[in-house]
């Protein structure tokens, strides 16, 4: 229920819980390095430098803290508003659900100068929460071995399918340094990625292979704690790549923050068109398919409360995110037009040709 599948998809899913509450910590401003390692028994570690999880007494579960947030559902701290204002994971479910779904798991606490330590089998404590040394750094290092008997099509991780999300991840969450070994090899080395840039240097990533006619435009805003970031260059091909998220979370089937982008592009791209008189009198406007033409954008919002929908819970089903998208890109995205001219120009030049190909393809059809 909680992981989609127990196959290879499920399995896969467990690291990224684990790395969620890792990136929130991150999101909240207090982690930099995240550290995924596939160790020899293709168990999983996961190492960051937040501030650990807490350990003090929970009130009503009259247990440690650490210990209520690896065994029970829907204790994460994601419940208490004040933690994190924005988070990835499943609801506070996703280090319960890992540890539940894991033979064994382990999980040490670097906190308040002192290292604490549970163990579990099945989700269920081996013993209690123990200090067992002394430490001068913070943050949480957990080990995952998934249960055989609930992921019985495969138990073996696969690197490269890890490789891709982490790298994904670091773009998504610019100055986080995130890295993956794979000590299942001879020599293992760990690969490093960290992006000053974030989804600017993503969308560069994405044309590496195609001739672009500009520098990625980025901008950042928020309105009402919804955070709207974007980065969009053009490129000489004819294909459109838009690729959105929330908070971290691919949304393949798009959703309200990708249709308000794409109004908003079209809108801000014919306004400035008419106004600068690059269209003739009686020329249509430019619509969507003509302006995305060659258009390379990632559009990553942040919601304290995302509501998925769709077949596979991938489509953004927010309605305030549509009016937010499209005010927050506009008016960047307007700024930035009448500051370039020159790539401005560019830009209604393509849509133009764009527009020219589809109208003569309709009368010679």
């Amino acid at each position: 229920m909680y992981i989609g599948s127990t196959s290879g998809r499920g399995l896969h899913h467990l690291v990224w819980e684990i790395v969620d509450n890792s990136i929130d910590e991150a999101l909240a401003g207090y982690c930099d390095h995240i550290q995924i390692i596939i160790e020899k028994d293709n168990s999983i570690t996961v190492i960051d430098d937040g501030r650990g999880i807490p350990v003090d007494m929970h009130k009503k579960a009259g247990k440690p803290a650490l210990e209520v947030i690896m065994t029970v559902l829907h204790a994460g701290g994601k419940f208490d508003s004040g933690t994190y204002k924005v988070s990835g994971g499943l609801h506070g479910v996703g280090a319960s659900v890992v540890n539940a779904l894991s033979e064994r798991c382990e999980v040490y606490v670097h906190r308040d100068g002192k290292l604490y330590y549970q163990s579990y089998q099945r989700g269920i404590p081996n013993d209690e929460v123990k200090v067992i040394g002394e430490t001068d750094k913070t943050g949480t290092k957990t080990n995952f071995k998934p249960d055989p008997e609930i992921f019985t099509e495969t138990e073996e991780y696969e690197y490269e399918q890890l490789l891709h999300r982490t790298r994904e991840l670091a773009y998504l969450n610019k100055q986080l340094k995130i890295s993956i070994e794979d000590r299942r090899e001879e020599e293992p080395e760990a690969e490093h990625f960290y992006y000053e840039g974030g989804i600017a240097e993503y969308v560069e990533h994405l044309n590496r292979k195609r001739e672009t006619l500009h520098e990625p435009i980025y901008g950042e805003s928020d309105i009402d704690d919804i955070t709207v970031e974007f980065a969009i260059q053009y490129n000489d091909g004819f294909a459109s790549n838009i690729y959105s998220f929330t908070n971290n979370i691919h949304t393949a089937e798009g959703g309200t923050h990708e249709s308000g982008f794409k109004t908003a592009l079209t809108r801000v791209i014919n306004d400035y068109a008419r106004k600068n008189h690059l269209y003739k009198e009686n020329d249509p406007n430019l619509i969507g398919d003509d302006v995305r033409e060659g258009l390379t954008a990632i559009i990553s919002v942040k919601h304290p409360d995302p509501q998925f929908e769709g077949q596979t819970k991938t489509k953004l089903g927010n309605s305030e995110v549509r009016t937010i998208t499209d005010q927050i890109f506009s008016d960047k995205f307007s700024t930035f037009l009448i500051e370039n001219p020159k790539v401005a120009r560019q830009i209604v030049e393509k849509g133009l040709m764009a527009s020219r190909a589809r109208i003569a393809a309709k009368k010679s059809a």
